[in-house]
C-alpha cells in the first residue's frame, strides 16, 4: 500500500478511538462562532491524529480545522485534517460524523481517508490509482435522467447569503429529481457519491477540510468535481459541485440558472 495513505489510514483510525472514547465517557459542547459548535472530542482527535502525522512526517505542513488560523496551502506536502466532520451531528447524538485525513502536494490531493465512525466505512482514495470502500473498488453511479437522480447538500451553518436563491433552486430540484437529503457532513456525502449511493452532491460555505479527502476520492472513482462556474477554483471557494458526469452537468446547469451570477463567484484563496 502507499505509505503515504497508509499513514492517512492510521492517524483517521486514532482519530475514530479518540471519538469513541469521548463518545464513551461524555462529551463538553461549546460555541466557537455562530452556529458552529466545537467538543473536547474535537479536539483531542485533532491533537491525536496529527500526532501521528507528525511521528512519521516531521517535516511536512498541516492544515487541520481545528487548530487552522487560515484556510490556505503552500506548494508543499501538507496534510489536512477534519477531526469531525459532522460536529453539531456528533454532539447531538445523531449518527453520522466522519474523521477526513488527506495528503496534498503543489495544491493537488495526493492521498485521502474518510472514516464515518458509527458504520465504520472507511473510505480511501490515491491519485491516480483508484478509491476504496473498506477495501473493495468503488465507482460513481452511471445515472443519466435526472428524474433518477438521487442528490445530496448541506444547509450552510454561518453564511446565510444565498438563503433566498438557494430555496428557489431546491423547489426546481424538488420537482425534478427523485429525491434530495442533507446528511449534514460534506465528507461523507461525497464519499456516498464516490461510491454510487448518491449521484451528486451540491453546496457552499465549504472550507478545504471538509472536501480535501472526499474530493480526490470521488475523482478516483471517476466522477466529477468543480465549484459552481464548473471550473477548478472549488478547494477554497467554498462553492462545490461533484457527481456522475450527468448529473453533475445537471446540477450545474440548474445552478447557473437559479443562482445570479455574482453569489456563483468563488471566495476565498489558494496562495
Amino acid at each position: 500500500m502507499n505509505q503515504d495513505l497508509e499513514i492517512a489510514r492510521k492517524a483517521a483510525r486514532e482519530g475514530v478511538r479518540v471519538i469513541k472514547e469521548f463518545k464513551k465517557n461524555g462529551i463538553k459542547i461549546k460555541e466557537k462562532g455562530f452556529h458552529d459548535l466545537v467538543t473536547d472530542a474535537d479536539i483531542a482527535a485533532e491533537n491525536a491524529i496529527l500526532e501521528m502525522i507528525k511521528n512519521y512526517f516531521p517535516d511536512d505542513e498541516i492544515l487541520a480545522e481545528e487548530s487552522a488560523d487560515h484556510d490556505s496551502i503552500s506548494e508543499n506536502r501538507t496534510w489536512i485534517i477534519d477531526p469531525i466532520d459532522g460536529t453539531t451531528n456528533f454532539a447531538n447524538d445523531f449518527p453520522i460524523y466522519c474523521v477526513s485525513v488527506a495528503l496534498w502536494e503543489n495544491r493537488e490531493p495526493k492521498a485521502g481517508v474518510v472514516i464515518e465512525v458509527n458504520r465504520d466505512e472507511e473510505f480511501s482514495g490515491i491519485a491516480g490509482e483508484g478509491a476504496w470502500l473498506n477495501g473493495k473498488p468503488i465507482q460513481v453511479s452511471n445515472t443519466s435522467n435526472p428524474r433518477n437522480g438521487f442528490v445530496a447538500t448541506g444547509f450552510p451553518y454561518n453564511d446565510l447569503s444565498l438563503v433566498d436563491p438557494y430555496l428557489k433552486l431546491f423547489r426546481v430540484l424538488m420537482e425534478e429529481l427523485q429525491g434530495i437529503r442533507r446528511p449534514g457532513a460534506a465528507s461523507y456525502d461525497l464519499c456516498n457519491v464516490a461510491c454510487g449511493r448518491f449521484d451528486a452532491f451540491f453546496e457552499y460555505s465549504l472550507h478545504i477540510w471538509d472536501v480535501a479527502a472526499a474530493a480526490l476520492i470521488i475523482r478516483e472513482a471517476g466522477g466529477i468535481v468543480t465549484d459552481w462556474k464548473g471550473e477548478d477554483g472549488w478547494p477554497f471557494g467554498q462553492r462545490l459541485v461533484a457527481g456522475n458526469v450527468h448529473i453533475h452537468n445537471y446540477l450545474l446547469g440548474k445552478i447557473r440558472e437559479n443562482i445570479p451570477e455574482e453569489l456563483r463567484e468563488n471566495v476565498g484563496s489558494a496562495s
